[in-house]
């Protein structure tokens, strides 16, 4: 099946590269303006060759907790799947429907940055330098380091620092364009990146496997590479932050769980529930899926008819963020329904990719050139 839909699908995605490339020759020639901001602040930017999920928002969340101690952090992202439009710097009354998911839940974690939304990239960095954030006067506060996530492909913005992630399972030198495979460009434009990440590999992976992969990939000399690990951390209560957090290796198998979520895979988070819950229901929706409250109903009543009395409802923070509204608040609260946040762990190069990171914030000038104007 995979087969045939690539064999029908190729001559689109023939076009589809071939439209991509002329964009990306037009931004190389400075036919088409690229903005940097440099002079004004530090940008970085993380994001991916392919569509579907390669782990961008744990990586953002890593790069926001390592940085905000120091420094003015701002985040910009599309907010996709918003029922708004435009930019927004959010607020108080910020919701998944008007920023979007992702954006939400740096928003919820983080009180101390500033989170706004925008598909113009540039207009959105403008606004962040010129718009009041929390109360203050135009031009006070204004960020430091903005990362732009999800971002590689919008050329329009010249980030100081490119973060280039790629699925361990689903490298992107393995892909092809889309509509026939996942690449949203040529890998070729991989030559971009200052930091190239490995992410979501597997703990068994051995030393042979990792060097195998750098061997496939080739990094260029200027290009440092990183394996990450997905770390998954205590369960939390979503809606009573009294109730005692739950440990997965020691109190999960004591439940029968309802696992429920909205992201592009879930494969690595059933697994993981799976190895410590006595017995797990999966429940799968699309990526970004916004819940009714009929579907919510649903859980609700599939929940109700597990066997036994120690059983748990759990998702994810990128589902959290949007069952928050009082209408699902007032359905579940009153249930054991609990949150398993993600994180990643760098393993023993944690201390070289954070010193690259501060390395970067700190210089007075571009992290490095990281390729001639003439050899793309």
């Amino acid at each position: 099946m995979a087969t045939l839909r690539y064999i029908l699908l190729y001559p689109v995605s023939l076009i589809y590269a071939m439209v991509v490339a002329i964009r990306n020759r037009l931004y190389d020639w400075k036919v088409f303006k690229s903005n940097s901001f440099s002079g004004e602040i530090k940008t970085i930017c993380v994001g991916n060759l392919c569509a579907g999920g390669s782990g961008k928002t744990p990586h953002v969340d890593y790069i926001i907790k390592l940085l905000k101690k120091d420094y003015r952090v701002a985040t910009i992202s599309r907010g996709y799947k918003r029922k708004t439009s435009g930019y927004i710097l959010a607020n108080e009354e910020a919701t998944a429907e008007t920023i979007g998911d992702e954006p939400m839940i740096f928003h919820t974690k983080h009180k101390d940055i500033l989170v706004c939304v925008d598909s113009n990239r540039v207009r959105g960095i403008q606004n962040l330098l010129k718009d009041p954030p929390l109360g203050a006067r135009a031009g006070e506060n204004k960020p430091d380091v903005v990362i732009l996530d999800d971002a590689f492909q919008h050329r329009a913005v010249k980030a100081g620092l490119n973060i280039l992630l790629t699925d361990y399972s689903d490298l992107y030198i393995h892909d092809t364009f889309l509509p026939s495979g996942y690449l949203r460009e040529s890998k070729s434009n991989s030559i971009r990146a200052d930091i190239i990440i490995v992410t979501k590999t597997p703990d068994k992976a051995t030393n042979v496997d990792l060097r195998s992969i750098i061997k496939d990939i080739k990094p260029f000399p200027y290009q440092n590479l990183f394996f990450s690990y997905l770390k998954y951390g205590n369960l939390y209560h979503l809606y009573d932050p009294k109730k005692e957090p739950l440990k997965p290796a020691m109190d999960l198998f004591k439940y029968n769980v309802l696992l429920f979520s909205g992201i592009a895979n879930p494969k690595p988070l059933h697994t993981y529930v799976k190895e410590y819950a006595n017995d797990v229901e999966l429940r799968v929706f699309p990526d970004h899926h916004y819940y009714s409250e009929a579907e919510i109903t649903e859980l609700i009543n599939a929940f109700k008819a597990i066997q036994g009395e120690n059983k748990l409802l759990i998702t994810t923070e990128k589902d959290a963020v949007k069952l928050t509204a009082p209408a699902f608040a007032d359905k579940l609260k009153d249930l054991p329904i609990f949150v398993l946040p993600l994180e990643i762990d760098l393993r023993n190069k944690t201390e070289e990719f954070n010193d690259l990171i501060k390395k970067y914030v700190r210089a007075h000038k571009i992290h490095h050139r990281k390729y001639s104007e003439g050899n793309q």
